[in-house]
């Protein structure tokens, strides 16, 4: 079993909050999250799977359930499935912080649907606390599987097949599956053919600004759809939309976003890719990389960090601008080869902006000044630097 970072922040969460939310997409681990969790508190927790309809039936009486297991960390997977369950988690959390019990009574798992986000926020407000457990990261593998983990991707077991063919055939099935049967259930009910070539799209154009009338016109839909269908992956934590930076620098900067499917195997899989020899001669190779950087930033990155892309119409451009607490700026440049080069218009970006700090991240392990204040790094250090930032 892999250790996940996030143990360790669930476990404070825990400590704090009456009832934490883990969210993410399906086969991401949360479940087995869940489940080391309650192996460490042996007999002081209680496990419903509501697409058990064992389990469900459990919660018929709701609120007769719960109040039974007083005391006890009630762990409930696929919470979305009840949906009127959030509003006898907030009269049972009331009651018992009012008796002094403060902290650590529900552990809720589920796929990041409209409806529960909704729900819960609107219920469980200033009483939940949320995290977002992502596919692996480049923290929590060997040095050596670094490779791996950009052309495979980060669900664990696309990661762990024990062969690139194998481990394209699951992501393909999670794909289908995710299309055909999961976001029907945690989302509006779209043809799954129809959102499979908005994906695809999506992965063509990684790392693209988000030209929603050409997506449209494509898909013989209206602008709104669209924009429909791409808030739906962006809250389903399939597709980043990285907003671009806005400040009042004097210049004038690109207003839409730049998307993303967060995870590369997925790109690589959307794209039939599932080498890394396929990947290397293909156009969308760097593009890939600079998403599979990004998405092992913020993952890295501490809480509250805002990122954003800056962009102007002249070209100045920086590929990834990071807002970290105390009102500190790391400007972060993401190139793919062993000698990276600057052009002209991160330099012009830098003078604009003037960043507390400025990397260029590359896909090599050594770390070099470069001048004018910039650090080449490696990807793996860049995170280790993150997780520590203080």
């Amino acid at each position: 079993m892999i250790a996940r970072r996030l143990e360790s922040i669930l476990h404070a969460r825990l400590r704090q909050f009456p009832a934490v939310a883990l969210l993410g997409p399906r086969q991401v681990g949360k479940t087995t999250l869940a489940r080391q969790l309650q192996s460490e508190k042996a007999g002081l927790t209680d496990y419903l799977d509501l697409e058990n309809p064992t389990d469900l039936d459990k919660l018929e009486d709701a609120r007769g359930y719960l109040e039974s297991r007083h005391g006890r960390l009630v762990i409930i997977d696929e919470v979305q499935r009840a949906p009127g369950l959030f509003q006898i988690l907030r009269g049972l959390i009331d009651e018992r912080v009012l008796a002094g019990e403060t902290a650590g009574h529900f552990l809720l798992l589920g796929s990041a649907s409209i409806d529960l986000l909704r729900q819960s926020s609107e219920t469980l407000a200033g009483r939940i606390a949320y995290l977002e457990l992502c596919p692996l990261d480049l923290l929590e593998i060997e040095h050596v599987q670094a490779e791996h983990l950009w052309v495979r991707g980060g669900f664990p077991r696309s990661f762990l097949a024990p062969s690139d063919t194998q481990s394209a055939i699951w992501r393909e099935n999670f794909i289908t599956t995710y299309l055909e049967r999961d976001i029907s259930l945690l989302g509006p009910r779209i043809p799954a053919e129809t959102l499979r070539r908005f994906w695809t799209m999506l992965a063509h154009n990684q790392g693209s600004l988000l030209n929603a009338a050409q997506l449209a016109r494509s898909l013989a839909v209206d602008g709104k759809t669209v924009a429909k269908y791409l808030d739906l992956m962006v809250d389903l934590l399939l597709v980043r939309r990285l907003p671009p930076y806005h400040a009042n620098v004097g210049k004038r900067l690109v207003k839409s976003p730049k998307t993303y499917v967060r995870d590369s195997g997925l790109v690589h899989t959307l794209l039939r890719l599932d080498t890394y020899e396929q990947l290397l001669g293909h156009p969308i190779v760097g593009m890939s990389w600079e998403g599979h950087v990004i998405e092992t930033v913020m993952h890295a990155a501490p809480d509250r960090c805002q990122a954003s892309f800056y962009r102007t119409a002249t070209g100045a451009e920086i590929d990834l601008l990071l807002e970290l607490p105390g009102n500190r700026h790391w400007a972060i440049e993401i190139k793919r080869g062993l000698a990276p080069k600057l052009e002209k218009g991160f330099y012009i970006a830098c003078e604009d902006l003037k960043p507390d700090r400025t990397f260029v991240v590359y896909s090599g392990t050594d770390r070099y000044p470069k001048g004018k204040g910039i650090e080449v790094i490696g990807l793996r250090e860049l995170a280790e630097e993150l997780t520590s930032y203080s």
